[in-house]
């Protein structure tokens, strides 16, 4: 057992879009990605993604039109299935938790 410095972590991240994984518990993997510009549209079939603002801002675009901007500290849940893509218009970064399989680009 050993702490992780999230901070540490984020000063390290190089290229947005590439998530670092910071820690697993039980069924969930923990994971961090400097986000800047427009991530692909996809999808995850069997797995909700979760989102949470760790600095700066960023919205989750959602297919049926729906925009939600998260700031520091807010948390937003993606239901599985659901057409989604994080946006910043400025660097930011964001937390993940979801299930270890779940794939990037989704499925």
């Amino acid at each position: 057992m050993s702490k992780i410095s999230i901070t540490d972590v984020v000063d390290d991240l190089t290229g947005p879009w590439q998530p670092r994984d910071l820690a697993t518990a039980n069924d969930a993997v923990v994971r961090i990605a400097r986000f800047h510009g427009a991530f692909p549209w996809h999808h995850h079939h069997d797995e909700d993604e979760l989102f949470l603002c760790w600095s700066g801002t960023f919205r989750i675009e959602l297919q049926d039109g729906e925009s939600v901007t998260l700031h520091p500290g807010e948390i937003f849940v993606v239901p599985r299935g659901v057409e989604h893509r994080p946006v910043a218009e400025e660097p930011a970064h964001g937390i993940m938790i979801e299930r270890p399989e779940t794939k990037q680009y989704g499925n």
